[in-house]
């Protein structure tokens, strides 16, 4: 045990936190093991991106999954909590070749495997960084099982589920309209666009008709550019205002092509003129209009969204500057009819945030249907809870919308397509192996796909491919995934839930047969003071590990989780920092007060210890109150972290602790602490050592590195805190009545002193109370409570009156259930004193009332005034008069 003689007035943090946390390492406390005799206890860490640094939502994300496997692990479960980290194929790239690029170098000029070199350079350097963050910030992980999506492993189990997939017909290439990222130059899945209404233009165009001179058909569109792509123009069927024109062929603007006038029910006829452009290459709808009508496909836009030789005389400009020729030489040729503002939903890139491109491209996809029915019927049967309960509409309304999962990309970065292409038949070849011969005509000349798999489809495996899915090459590794698999919760934010949380649930029920995990607590999003998300462009943005240096990561963790609400956002504030400091002293104060009496026989009781206790004669009301008041505080704590209710837990532990533990409970033991001699002394004691670590257990899923402190100071503690049980309540403890009787003394007290602080009596004057009740048991309760009083507020004597009507004519009352208590004013004033006071003020008044009545009385003062001025002074004497009778009725009062 520490040395009390040397314990330091303060915690400190950063002299601390990190050699405790390097004995917990040292010593194996986050290891976890295949135990039969144990329950499991199991989170996968959501892997961080190795892009940078956390932030401040990775912060409170495994401040959440700590406080879990914390207290799991001192409820006696085996808890397992295995980290990671994401090799974020595209946001990975950006990073690299913007390295590249500053040394004015591309992908191309230093080929495949020096850039792949490159790359796992990066890992190393970004990985340790955050594992390091992590430590820092208190995560209890199992560091030995530390795992990377493209690790070998887990790449072995990538490319097998891509095989079994292509094998089952779950997994198929083929030309679809996808979203392209010009910028990432990538395609991305419908889950990686973000959709934001922005103001924009309706463009009304016209198209001449075929063989009938000054005849014109207008569409209205929101992307002249794409006019370059058209193949058709669409109305609809019912429309009668257009039914002649169907089959016939319409002149294209500037390109002069001609092209049909097709009808088809995707138009809307109240959209714009009703006559709607299809450009198949470029919007999915269109798509699929122009399969339906055996349409050409154009498309027009190279990989950086630039127009192609498709485009004619517009080849070689981007987008937004071929939309300002285009619109320009339309004016210019009279097929421009008008431009009006239209507000409209655009699509973003979620990576970098510029505006996606539509475009027709032959990639690999998977087949949504199947795997999204399983999924929602996992769902729907509960093998998946959704935490809050409102998101599992959501996840239903995204499954049932669901389409066909593109997973290819245009990216070296990743794990890469097991698939090669035979330059002579043209089979394709999926192996897990590398292939030596086509299957098909056995040409030994292959060519292997150079597109890498979605980042989300390996992240995907993670719950059960960390465990070595599905090889289990690993000693023991088959035996720990029938042990910890399925995991319990999944702790992340809800604006993954599409990106990664459902793909999760449905790869893991196809293969594996059962859900990932049993939870799914979403939290939401931290934003800065103001509720505005945070964000590198905004520099709105916070570093925990300056927060850490600063304030401790205790500090750090407690601000983020106070408050919090599942589902919600969370604002961050230098003041909850400021409230979790002082947090920190007040539970070091208090050990250090306590350590000041205990001796060094003293100990956690056990329930046999705490039995005893409750059948001794020592104990007073406010034991058996604070008893009780704990009791609660465990069950709630307990109920709260069944419900989830993380932020919700802390807040009543610090709450128990400031407002009833140091408030109330060890001010009104000290004086049994101070009197060796009281027979309740060390009952006193034993009390107050058994709430103070029964709070610091509780409190140790949510700041460990105090709780560690304080728990090592305390005497005959034992190896560390975090292996300690769990507090539970005293199932025998019946106190209700204390509790009720305490809550009554103490609502008495605060009043009293409210008074004190309303009347700005000074801290040394002392007065007599007066109280009457004609309850028994209320009655010997106030007579035991006299100690209380006359030590927490400053009452010198309590007078026990045997009516009501003896009370005092001139006192305050404060009322209490069944009780009265009165405080003389003679006690709290010098009534001489203050009837002198009035008879000054009421002297004062009355002259002021004589002034005003003369000059209100002055006829010339009321005629030649400004009716506002003469309207003031009557208002004026309204007042004195209203003062000048309250004065009266106080002096008539005191007699």
């Amino acid at each position: 045990m520490p040395n009390f003689e040397e314990m330091p007035k303060h915690f400190e943090p950063k002299e601390r936190e990190r050699e405790i946390y390097q004995r917990w390492e040292q010593n194996g406390y986050f290891k976890a093991h295949v135990n039969p005799a144990k329950k499991s206890f199991t989170i996968v860490m959501p892997p961080p991106n190795i892009t940078s640094q956390l932030h401040i939502g990775h912060a409170l994300d495994n401040t959440f999954q700590d406080a879990f496997i914390r207290y799991h692990r001192m409820l006696g479960e085996e808890a397992l909590w295995i980290p990671g980290v994401d090799h974020a194929a595209i946001a990975t790239e950006a990073k690299i070749v913007e390295q590249l690029r500053s040394e004015g170098l591309t992908k191309q000029d230093i080929g495949y495997d020096a850039y792949m070199k490159r790359a796992y350079a990066w890992k190393e350097k970004y990985a340790g960084r955050i594992i390091e963050q992590l430590r820092y910030l208190g995560s209890s992980c199992d560091w030995d099982r530390c795992r990377f999506t493209m690790d070998e492993g887990f790449s072995q189990a990538v490319l097998a589920v891509f095989v079994k997939y292509y094998e089952k017909g779950y997994i198929y290439r083929g030309k679809r309209i996808i979203n392209w990222c010009p910028n990432c130059r990538t395609s991305i899945s419908d889950a990686e666009v973000n959709f934001s209404e922005q103001e924009g233009n309706l463009w009304y165009i016209r198209y001449e008709i075929e063989n009938e001179p000054g005849r014109y058909i207008t569409v209205a569109t929101t992307r002249p550019e794409t006019i370059l792509g058209d193949t058709a123009v669409a109305v609809n069927p019912a429309d009668a205002r257009f039914s002649d024109l169907v089959n016939k062929r319409c002149r294209l603007p500037l390109l002069n092509r001609w092209i049909p006038i097709v009808a088809d029910d995707y138009v809307e006829q109240e959209f714009g003129t009703g006559c709607v452009k299809i450009t198949p290459a470029h919007d999915p709808n269109d798509y699929e209009v122009g399969l339906r009508h055996n349409l050409p496909v154009i498309n027009i836009m190279d990989d950086s969204a630039n127009i192609n030789s498709n485009g004619g005389i517009y080849a070689g400009l981007n987008r937004d500057e071929a939309r300002r020729r285009i619109v320009d030489d339309l004016e210019k040729s009279g097929n421009l009819v008008k431009i009006e503002a239209y507000k409209h939903n655009v699509g973003s890139c979620y990576r970098c945030h510029k505006t996606i491109e539509p475009r027709l491209s032959e990639q690999w996809f998977v087949k949504m249907k199947d795997l999204a029915d399983k999924a929602l019927k996992a769902a729907a049967d509960g093998d998946v809870t959704f935490v809050p309960s409102r998101f599992k509409g959501i996840y239903d309304n995204w499954m049932n919308n669901i389409r066909d999962w593109c997973i290819s990309r245009q990216l070296w970065w990743g794990h890469r397509i097991p698939a090669w292409y035979c330059q002579d038949c043209g089979e394709i070849n999926v192996s897990l192996t590398v292939p030596t011969t086509c299957s098909k005509c056995q040409s030994k000349n292959l060519l292997r796909d150079n597109d890498t798999l979605d980042t989300w489809f390996s992240s995907a495996l993670w719950p059960f491919g960390v465990f070595g899915w599905p090889n289990f090459s690993a000693p023991g590794s088959k035996e720990e995934f029938s042990y910890f698999y399925p995991t319990d919760i999944l702790v992340t934010g809800y604006d993954i839930i599409f990106f990664w949380v459902a793909r999760m649930i449905f790869q893991s029920l196809e293969l594996t047969g059962k859900a990932p995990f049993h939870h799914v607590l979403l939290h939401g999003l931290m934003r800065d003071a103001n509720g505005i998300k945070m964000s590198k462009s905004l520099n709105n943005g916070v570093d925990p590990l300056k927060i850490i240096d600063e304030y401790g990561a205790d500090a750090l963790r407690y601000a983020i989780v106070s408050g919090t609400a599942s589902g919600n956002d969370q604002r961050y504030s230098k003041e909850k920092l400021e409230t979790a400091r002082a947090f920190i002293n007040k539970l070091w104060n208090a050990l250090r007060f306590i350590l000041g009496h205990l001796d060094a026989a003293s100990t956690y009781p056990t329930q046999a210890d705490l039995q005893n206790l409750l059948a001794s004669p020592a104990l007073k009301l406010e034991d058996r109150w604070i008893l009780q008041r704990v009791n609660s505080l465990i069950d709630n704590v307990n109920n709260n972290f069944c419900n989830y209710e993380i932020g919700t837990a802390l807040d009543n532990i610090y709450s128990f602790f400031w407002n009833e533990y140091c408030d109330w409970y060890v001010e009104i033991v000290k004086s049994r602490l101070f009197d060796t001699a009281d027979s309740s002394h060390q009952t006193a004691l034993q009390c107050l050592r058994y709430v103070l670590e029964s709070v610091v257990r509780l409190l140790h899923p949510f700041m460990p590195f105090v709780t560690e402190e304080i728990y090592q100071y305390l005497p005959n503690h034992g190896e560390t805190i975090m292996l300690e049980s769990w507090p539970q309540a005293i199932e025998t403890l019946n106190a209700e009545t204390a509790v009720a009787d305490m809550n009554m003394l103490i609502q008495g007290i605060r009043e009293i002193r409210n008074l004190r602080a309303e009347k700005k009596l000074k801290p040394s004057l002392r007065f007599k109370v007066s109280a009457y009740t004609d309850n028994e048991h209320i009655s010997q309760l106030l007579h035991a409570a006299v100690p209380y009083f006359e030590r927490l507020c400053g009452v010198s004597s309590i007078e026990f009156l045997s009516s009501q009507s003896q009370a005092p004519k001139l006192a305050v009352t404060i009322v209490l259930p069944q009780t009265h208590i009165y405080i003389p004013l003679s006690e709290l004033i010098d009534l001489e004193e203050e009837k002198q006071r009035l008879a000054t003020e009421r002297e004062q008044l009355e002259k002021e009332k004589q002034r005003l009545e003369n000059k209100l009385a002055n006829s010339e003062f009321v005629n030649k005034a400004p009716a506002k001025v003469v309207e003031n002074e009557r208002a004026k004497l309204t007042v004195v008069c209203q003062k000048l009778t309250a004065v009266n009725a106080r002096i008539v009062e005191l007699g």
